[in-house]
């Protein structure tokens, strides 16, 4: 459903009354600190406009800075501009002696850290926070902590151009143009801008991953039927919480479900800094019921992925059926006001702090997995005004604006070229779940989308921009208009922060040239973009080992399809053509690279892999080869170096019906170390 909030006009939000010395002035206003909003006053004042930057709570940096430390992007190559500057400047940090309190630098490893890159992308929230302030010290940008809209009356209009913004404090804001940098999109709902929450029906965008996806849901699902009855195989019982009646629609129906929020959590095992989790107040196991049952159906695994970041300290996100996504409950809070939002970010706190209190306390959980959990705890020098909890929810998905462009799966795949390009997106198409539904007399989680392969590929400048008769001067770098599976691959903290100075860069523009956002002259911006760094094609590299000098028939993995949120490398060398795909060592049943020879004669032909080995790779990849004689299956330790040329290791000699259906499957998401997909070689037998 598209949905248009009412603005009011000028006269009305005149009528709040303030003092004339609460009204604050600025060319470019910026709503919403987020890492996009920083980073959009950061270049706006480099362009010698006045900037108000308006932040609701008291820090700056939104996922950036709470917790997201282990930046997603699929390709960092793709980021230029000031995003990159950023991570240069982690880089920095980490680079000195001093930064390193709780290891040493060279005992820290990361999939992320290259000695090639001049960049970081792993790093502790404080330093990303104080990285931003750093970089906002140096600009002249005005900034207000602890202000919101007042919402709902809170933006006044006048002919389709913002003029003033209310605060719930009484203060009033006046600009001249304005950027919408929530994660939420609260911004242009004042405004009067139609927009989505949930998903499309595949039928409304010509999609295939968009709407109910139960067929495709593999990952972060349940590996043991577990009962979603209150007295476990009694119907009559009741279901248990968070669990919806009823059967789902079928597979492509849309909806206004919106996937699930959790915080990413800093933790350590360092038991100078480390604060235990303590038992929260309102704890209630049946919560966790699900979790419970899951470990006595066989389940032994735990359940979070936690990715390490400098001094001995993790980035932990959701992983498995039940971890620390709270699904179903994100379902209001775009719509939600202020209050209930406060009330949604504590239940959100709760549920997951009493899981992580179980895993390590509940006897239910197996003693093996209490004692791991148990291992972990909060950070005493991180988020210390909350608690060593994040101060920003993951909310990975809010309001999506309907613009001039609607970015779509199309997009992604590179089916469709989105125009005037303001930077470029580079992950999977991903989407976390949205319910969990009854399928006979088993729960089943419903939504989880992860699908990706494809290259870099351009953000158009119009999905940035409302029509002309909605909002004049707005320009909207987080809540873009986007699908809500395209979206899944735009949503990431680097992408944000390059269209973030891409909007900026259209804000001044703007006023530069005295016309509204939607009429810049777009050769001038593409050239100013360009000047400052931001990279809007994508270009591959050269191949490293060109795959077409062999005999016989490579699949590179450029041509490979990919399911699961494989990672594009190129960091440890050798490898085939211009890089290779990486599983992140994620423990996520399901991931998977097809290798699939589309021109390859029938006959006998050998089949060699290819790989970059390292210490930290996979020691038992599982692949599997899907020839004329049925299937074989086989290990393949990744750490050892390859055996032809340091390149390729021979899997054998095998019958192929040249069919199209023989392929060789690369198995990612073992968890025991990072699995490697690069190409496969299918030679002539002689």
């Amino acid at each position: 459903m598209i949905r248009v909030a009412l603005a009011l006009t000028l006269g009305i939000l005149g009528s709040l009354g303030a003092a004339a010395q609460d009204v604050l002035r600025a060319d470019v206003v910026v709503y919403g600190g987020t890492s996009a909003g920083v980073i959009a006053a950061i270049q706006a004042d480099r362009m010698g406009r006045e900037v108000l930057l308006i932040e609701p709570g008291s820090h700056l940096g939104g996922l950036s800075s709470g917790g997201l430390g282990a930046t997603d992007i699929g390709n960092k190559a793709a980021i230029g501009g000031l995003a990159r500057e950023f991570y240069r400047r982690i880089r920095a940090h980490y680079s000195r002696d001093e930064a390193w309190r709780f290891q040493r630098r060279d005992e820290y490893r990361s999939s992320r850290l290259s000695a090639e890159d001049d960049a970081m992308w792993t790093f502790e929230p404080s330093v990303a926070e104080a990285t931003f302030e750093t970089m906002l010290a140096e600009t002249g940008v005005r900034v207000l902590r602890g202000e919101r809209l007042d919402r709902p009356r809170g933006v006044g209009l006048r002919e389709a151009r913002i003029i003033e913004l209310g605060l719930v404090s009484g203060r009033r804001v006046r600009g001249e143009t304005f950027i919408d940098a929530s994660y939420e999109g609260d911004l242009l709902a004042e405004a009067g801008v139609p927009y989505r929450v949930g998903r499309e029906s595949n039928a409304a965008f010509g999609e295939t991953l968009n709407g109910v996806q139960l067929s495709r849901a593999r990952f972060h699902q349940f590996r043991f039927p577990v009962s979603p009855y209150r007295i476990a195989g009694d119907p009559a019982s009741g279901l248990l919480p968070g669990i919806e009646p009823g059967a789902p629609e079928p597979d492509g129906t849309g909806d206004d479900r919106v996937q699930a929020y959790c915080f990413r959590m800093c933790l350590t095992d360092d038991p100078r800094n480390r604060i235990p989790v303590a038992k929260p107040e309102g704890y209630d196991p049946v919560d966790h019921e699900l979790l419970f049952r899951h470990f006595e159906a066989g389940f032994d695994a735990l359940p979070w992925h936690a990715i390490a970041m400098p001094n001995r300290k993790t980035d932990v996100n959701n992983n498995h059926a039940v971890s620390l996504d709270q699904i179903g409950l994100a379902a209001t809070w775009a719509e939600a006001s202020d209050a209930e939002r406060a009330a949604l970010l504590a239940e959100h706190r709760r549920r997951q702090q009493g899981l992580v209190w179980a895993l390590a306390h509940e006897t239910r959980v197996p003693e093996a997995i209490r004692r791991e959990a148990a291992r972990w705890g909060l950070c005493r020098d991180e988020f210390r005004d909350t608690d060593g909890w994040g101060h920003q929810l993951y909310v990975r998905e809010g309001r999506r604006m309907r613009g001039r462009l609607v970015m779509t799966e199309a997009h992604c795949l590179g089916r469709r070229i989105a125009p005037d390009a303001v930077g470029l997106a580079a992950y999977t198409m991903d989407s976390h779940h949205v319910r969990r539904v009854v399928i006979g007399d088993t729960v089943a989680n419903e939504g989880d989308v992860q699908v990706g392969g494809f290259p870099p590929y351009p953000i158009g400048l119009d999905a940035l921009l409302p029509l002309a008769r909605h909002a004049r001067n707005l320009v909207v770098p987080v809540a873009l208009s986007a699908t809500h599976i395209a979206y899944g691959s735009i949503r990431m903290e680097p992408v944000f922060m390059v269209l973030g100075q891409s909007a900026a860069t259209v804000a001044v523009a703007a006023l530069d040239e005295g016309v509204d956002v939607q009429a810049v002259d777009r050769r001038r911006l593409r050239a100013r973009l360009l000047a400052d760094g931001q990279r809007l094609a994508w270009t591959p590299p050269p191949p490293e080992i060109d795959p077409r000098s062999f005999e016989g028939v490579v699949v590179d993995d450029e041509e490979a399809e990919f399911e699961g949120a494989w990672t594009e490398s190129r960091s440890t060398r050798p490898f085939v053509g211009r890089g290779y795909r990486h599983d992140g060592a994620r423990e996520t049943a399901g991931a998977l690279a097809r290798f699939r020879p589309r021109s390859l004669p029938a006959g006998r032909h050998a089949v060699r892999i290819a790989y970059s080995a390292h210490a930290n790779r996979a020691p038992a990849a599982r692949i599997e080869i899907l020839h004329a004689g049925g299937r074989t299956e086989l290990r393949l330790d990744q750490r050892a170096r390859p055996t032809v040329d340091g390149v390729w290791t021979e899997l054998g000699t095998f019958d192929f019906a040249g069919d199209g259906r023989d392929a060789v499957l690369v198995h990612g998401a073992e968890g025991a170390g990072h699995v490697i997909a690069d190409a496969v070689w299918f030679r002539p037998a002689r």
